[in-house]
């Protein structure tokens, strides 16, 4: 069970990346959770609290709305892609100078969440578990520091103005799958605030719960799925990362604080990859290249094993890699490091025929995943349906009874 997981660690694994290791001193101790309140909204209500689908980049008329609305001021990238029109296309650099010098304007947004996206458009805090936990640490502060205008309901007040931030976070960097749901959860949570508690105490219970869901989701998600993981590396084993999750190597540290030896790629018998979300059709969503070692894993039979927090899992479904995703700085892919004399696309720009693409994220189909080593268990990628389903209220447990490649039988408890 995940609850019996969590205490098999006596040492608590060293953080992978230094800027996920920053924000999470500041976390609390555990919070417990809180009752079950009643039964799970309706999909109309819950709906509500998504947020909202990524704009159509080639609607003309949408992109002119946006940008009078805008906080923050961008320039279009020459030389853009037809077939990713949809998808916003800026040219990078150019709005961080701005940004900076509207920092101590008092009358926009909470300070917090202004560095938070600076640093998210500077490319200071990045990962999925570290932009989140860095989004929620700057709520916590805003919901700290927020105070209710007379004749005005906190539930409504607050949710609008979470949207606000949410929507400037957007304007930095777009949202990954994992902080979408990370804001659903805390508008949620807000619409439930009861109406006889005063504004402090309801600022403390939300607080509460943004610590609680740091602790739960994350760290101690993260603890749960090293203690699983270990158990499937072996002496002598040649292991397989790509893309650097900071679970994956939380898990490295700790085999190797075990005493157990392994290599690093060579000739491979395991590959670990970490994730930015998993779909509900079991499609893995993770950085660009991704696929690629999967599939070459897959063809030589290797067993690929995707390690990965349950609340980046999503009810979307995705076929491509097209439809939704993030384009990165195309100057990245121009440039050769430490060797001037090869950057032969240094002035790329300049032609008006030549255009680069830099796709942040691919999809690797569930055909091409082993397991999924989760916070819940060891699982296929053919249970993650129910762990979508069972997942929308925190106020539940879920826990995992098998783990073999057929659909894993999962029981659901009432924690109250």
């Amino acid at each position: 069970m995940a609850s019996d997981a969590s205490t098999k660690i006596s040492k608590q694994p060293k953080t992978a990346k230094t800027s996920l290791k920053k924000v999470v001193n500041h976390v609390n101790p555990p919070v417990a959770s809180d009752k079950k309140t009643g039964e799970r909204p309706p999909d109309k209500d819950r709906k509500k609290d998504i947020p909202q689908p990524r704009m159509q980049f080639d609607d003309a008329h949408r992109v002119v709305k946006a940008k009078k609305r805008s906080g923050v001021s961008q320039s279009e990238a020459r030389n853009r892609v037809e077939l990713f029109r949809h998808l916003p296309q800026y040219s990078h650099g150019t709005q961080l100078p701005d940004l900076e010098s509207k920092f101590l304007q008092p009358d926009l947004m909470h300070p917090s969440v202004y560095k938070v996206g600076l640093q998210y458009l500077s490319g200071d805090i990045s990962g999925g578990n570290a932009r989140c936990i860095a989004m929620l640490l700057a709520f916590r502060e805003a919901i700290n520091d927020y105070s209710m205008p007379a004749e005005k309901i906190l539930n409504r007040d607050l949710t609008a103005k979470i949207s606000s931030y949410v929507s400037f976070l957007i304007e930095c960097r777009p949202l990954s799958i994992s902080m979408g749901n990370a804001i659903r959860f805390l508008k949620n949570r807000i619409t439930k605030v009861q109406l006889a508690l005063s504004e402090s105490e309801a600022k403390v219970s939300l607080q509460s719960d943004i610590d609680r869901f740091i602790n739960e989701k994350i760290i101690v998600a993260d603890k749960v799925i090293v203690s699983h993981a270990v158990t499937k590396i072996r002496d002598d084993d040649v292991l397989l990362t790509f893309g650097s999750a900071s679970v994956v190597e939380m898990i490295f540290d700790h085999v190797h604080e075990l005493g157990k030896k392994f290599r690093v790629v060579v000739e491979v018998t395991r590959v670990f990859l970490g994730a930015s979300s998993v779909l509900s059709n079991g499609t893995v969503y993770s950085r660009v290249g991704t696929a690629s070692v999967a599939m070459v894993a897959h063809a030589f039979g290797v067993p690929v094993l995707v390690c990965c927090e349950a609340y980046k899992f999503h009810e979307r479904v995705q076929l491509d890699s097209i439809c939704f995703n993030e384009l990165g700085d195309p100057d990245a892919i121009s440039r050769v490091p430490r060797d001037e004399s090869l950057s032969h696309l240094k002035n790329w720009a300049e032609n008006e025929n030549l255009h680069l693409l830099n796709l942040k994220y691919d999809i690797t189909p569930s055909d091409y995943v082993s397991m999924l080593i989760t916070d819940y268990g060891m699982l296929p990628p053919t249970s993650v349906p129910v762990i979508v389903i069972g997942s929308t209220d925190m106020d539940h447990l879920i826990i995992v009874v098998g783990f073999k490649f057929l659909p894993a039988r999962i029981a659901v408890f009432d924690c109250s």
